[in-house]
Protein backbone atom coordinates (compact mmCIF):
# COMPACT_ATOMS: atom_id res chain seq x y z
CA UNK A 1 0.00 0.00 0.00
CA UNK A 2 1.49 3.13 -0.54
CA UNK A 3 2.20 6.41 1.51
CA UNK A 4 0.77 10.16 -0.12
CA UNK A 5 2.46 12.56 1.71
CA UNK A 6 1.07 16.01 1.39
CA UNK A 7 2.95 19.50 1.88
CA UNK A 8 6.11 17.61 2.61
CA UNK A 9 8.48 19.38 4.66
CA UNK A 10 11.92 18.94 6.16
CA UNK A 11 10.26 18.60 9.64
CA UNK A 12 7.27 16.86 8.80
CA UNK A 13 4.55 16.39 6.14
CA UNK A 14 1.39 18.64 6.78
CA UNK A 15 -0.70 15.37 5.82
CA UNK A 16 -0.14 11.92 5.12
CA UNK A 17 -2.03 9.39 3.65
CA UNK A 18 -2.15 5.41 3.67
CA UNK A 19 -4.75 3.52 2.15
CA UNK A 20 -8.43 4.75 3.08
CA UNK A 21 -6.75 7.24 6.05
CA UNK A 22 -5.59 10.39 6.08
CA UNK A 23 -3.42 11.97 9.03
CA UNK A 24 -3.28 15.53 9.70
CA UNK A 25 -0.10 17.33 11.30
CA UNK A 26 -1.49 19.69 13.71
CA UNK A 27 -2.50 23.08 12.20
CA UNK A 28 -2.07 26.30 13.31
CA UNK A 29 -3.26 29.72 12.40
CA UNK A 30 -0.79 31.84 10.34
CA UNK A 31 -1.81 34.85 12.38
CA UNK A 32 -1.28 34.45 15.88
CA UNK A 33 -2.93 38.09 16.35
CA UNK A 34 -6.29 36.91 16.01
CA UNK A 35 -8.07 36.08 19.22
CA UNK A 36 -9.30 32.06 20.01
CA UNK A 37 -12.47 32.46 17.39
CA UNK A 38 -10.07 34.06 14.79
CA UNK A 39 -7.25 31.68 15.00
CA UNK A 40 -9.97 28.44 15.61
CA UNK A 41 -11.40 29.42 11.77
CA UNK A 42 -8.19 29.64 9.72
CA UNK A 43 -7.43 26.22 11.68
CA UNK A 44 -10.32 24.83 10.13
CA UNK A 45 -9.77 26.75 6.85
CA UNK A 46 -6.46 24.87 6.59
CA UNK A 47 -7.91 21.55 7.53
CA UNK A 48 -10.69 21.64 5.04
CA UNK A 49 -7.73 22.63 2.28
CA UNK A 50 -5.53 19.57 3.32
CA UNK A 51 -8.64 17.35 3.79
CA UNK A 52 -9.56 18.18 0.28
CA UNK A 53 -5.99 17.49 -0.92
CA UNK A 54 -6.51 13.64 0.30
CA UNK A 55 -9.91 13.26 -1.01
CA UNK A 56 -11.42 13.31 1.98
CA UNK A 57 -13.86 16.24 3.98
CA UNK A 58 -14.90 17.02 7.09
CA UNK A 59 -17.42 14.25 6.63
CA UNK A 60 -15.05 11.86 6.71
CA UNK A 61 -13.39 12.83 10.17
CA UNK A 62 -12.80 9.86 12.21
CA UNK A 63 -10.88 11.52 15.56
CA UNK A 64 -9.85 15.44 16.73
CA UNK A 65 -7.46 16.34 19.21
CA UNK A 66 -7.78 19.88 19.87
CA UNK A 67 -4.72 21.90 22.00
CA UNK A 68 -5.77 25.31 23.70
CA UNK A 69 -3.27 27.46 25.80
CA UNK A 70 -5.78 28.33 27.99
CA UNK A 71 -9.10 26.31 28.76
CA UNK A 72 -10.95 29.89 29.54
CA UNK A 73 -10.85 30.52 25.53
CA UNK A 74 -12.81 26.91 25.45
CA UNK A 75 -15.97 27.99 24.83
CA UNK A 76 -14.74 30.73 22.15
CA UNK A 77 -13.21 27.70 20.08
CA UNK A 78 -15.98 25.31 20.75
CA UNK A 79 -18.60 28.02 18.93
CA UNK A 80 -16.17 27.98 15.67
CA UNK A 81 -16.22 24.41 15.90
CA UNK A 82 -19.84 23.62 16.63
CA UNK A 83 -20.59 26.00 12.99
CA UNK A 84 -18.08 23.68 11.11
CA UNK A 85 -18.19 20.25 12.27
CA UNK A 86 -20.73 17.89 10.06
CA UNK A 87 -22.95 17.49 12.96
CA UNK A 88 -24.11 14.30 11.29
CA UNK A 89 -20.58 12.41 11.16
CA UNK A 90 -18.99 13.90 14.52
CA UNK A 91 -15.90 12.69 15.34
CA UNK A 92 -14.31 10.87 18.53
CA UNK A 93 -12.68 14.02 20.31
CA UNK A 94 -10.32 15.41 22.91
CA UNK A 95 -9.40 18.81 23.91
CA UNK A 96 -6.14 19.45 26.03
CA UNK A 97 -4.97 22.50 27.44
CA UNK A 98 -1.23 22.88 26.28
CA UNK A 99 2.02 24.97 25.38
CA UNK A 100 1.57 25.57 21.88
CA UNK A 101 5.41 25.62 19.93
CA UNK A 102 5.02 29.93 18.86
CA UNK A 103 4.25 32.76 21.12
CA UNK A 104 0.52 33.79 20.55
CA UNK A 105 -0.97 30.64 19.15
CA UNK A 106 -4.18 29.57 21.12
CA UNK A 107 -5.64 26.83 19.53
CA UNK A 108 -3.63 23.66 17.88
CA UNK A 109 -5.87 20.78 15.95
CA UNK A 110 -4.99 17.37 14.70
CA UNK A 111 -7.22 15.58 12.87
CA UNK A 112 -7.46 11.94 11.37
CA UNK A 113 -10.20 11.15 8.57
CA UNK A 114 -11.56 8.31 6.41
CA UNK A 115 -10.92 8.37 2.30
CA UNK A 116 -13.76 7.81 0.76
Amino acid sequence: MSINRIEPGPRMSKAVQHGNTVYLAGQVADDPNLDMAGQTRQVLSTIDALLEKAGSSKSSLLSATIYVTDMRNFQAMNEVWDAWVDPANTPARATVEAGLARYGLQVEIMVIAAVQ
